[in-house]
């Protein structure tokens, strides 16, 4: 998170979907596009896959799914791809790197790095800059991105939905989802004021310490909120960060029962979050909106009326995406 000045309201993915005009791969965060590369690299290795069964077979298994599908051990994985995108991903955590930089910090041979990173120029995923000499994220791993948020219409139809939440609150408005973890913020439409709060796209966020990541924490079952609280630590960032799991739970239930969460200045201090979860048409938390902003304007007194603007921002995005509403405090 960020504190940005006035700037004008950049509409990223408008532009996206509207047309094929690049000229805005400057404006995207290099984490931004490496996430969306990973989501789209996941999903064709999925859909390439060969079933190895006749179409008789009484054990058929579903189309693009091999024996062993669920056998994720290192038989299963290509080294050298995973090695490849280990530098890929390194590579999209900076503004650009030299070789040596770059193979001194993942521990790995300039040779090595060197091979891969003229493998993946190759594609377009990276590009090599002759002036500066350092490696960056190249054109194609945009375009890659961009196919990602092509098949789901919870951007697009999220636009419309934060503009309005943003004129209302005049604060900044969000949308994020859960990924791996954590909170991946998808979009944004920043408040005019000078002192605000900025998640660029791609950006990620703990979610024991997010609005949106509380927000959908408190509509997972038991067994997936475990499963996800024991792969994280529950880092302190600020004084009020909650870093006990019984009283994260407490809290995750309060949530539950009213609707939405408040980041109350749990991850950066002077700001606070209040957030809702959207749902899919099997009443399934898949994405938060929130709105975001300075202590000073936020206050505790403006949670009420904020809360409700937040809350209905949500349902409205839900019908639009074609989903159903979890009531208040339903049991998992």
């Amino acid at each position: 998170m960020f504190l940005a000045g006035p700037s004008e309201d950049i509409n990223f993915f408008e532009i996206l979907f509207q047309n094929s005009n690049f000229l805005i791969l400057s404006s995207l965060s290099d984490t931004y596009i490496f996430h969306m590369v990973n989501y789209q690299f996941t999903f064709e290795k999925e859909a390439h896959m060969v079933n190895p069964d006749p179409p008789d077979s009484p054990t058929r298994r579903s189309r693009g799914r091999p024996r062993g599908w669920d056998d994720k051990t290192a038989q299963n994985t290509i080294k050298s791809l995973d090695r490849a995108m280990e530098v890929f991903e390194f590579l999209s955590e900076g503004n650009g790197k030299a070789l040596t930089a770059l193979a001194s910090e993942m521990g790995q041979s300039p040779a090595t790095v060197y091979r891969i990173l003229v493998t993946l120029e190759g594609r377009g995923l990276v590009e090599f800059d002759p002036i500066e000499q350092i490696w960056m994220i190249g054109p194609k791993a945009f375009v890659i991105g961009a196919r990602f948020l092509r098949r789901t219409s919870l951007v697009d139809r999220a636009r419309p939905v934060l503009r309005r939440l943003m004129a209302q609150t005049g604060e900044t408005a969000n949308l994020g989802i859960e990924k791996e973890g954590d909170v991946l913020f998808l979009s944004q439409v920043e408040t005019h004021s000078s002192i605000r709060a900025f998640f660029p796209p791609g950006t990620l966020s703990p979610m024991h310490a997010s609005g949106i990541g509380k927000a959908l924490l408190a509509q997972m079952d038991e067994d997936r909120l475990s499963r996800t609280l024991k792969h994280r630590a529950l880092s302190a960032f600020t004084e009020f960060t909650i870093t006990d799991p019984i009283a994260l739970r407490r809290d995750l239930e309060e949530i539950r029962a009213r609707g939405f969460s408040i980041d109350g200045e749990e991850k950066n201090l002077g700001m606070r979050c209040i957030a809702a979860p959207v749902f899919d048409v099997n009443a399934e938390a898949v994405a938060g909106i929130s709105v975001s902003g300075p202590t000073s304007r936020v206050g505790l007194a403006d949670i009420e009326e904020l809360s409700l603007s937040v809350m209905q921002a949500a349902q409205t995005l839900t019908k639009a995406i074609g989903g159903i509403s979890r009531p208040k405090g339903a049991s998992i």
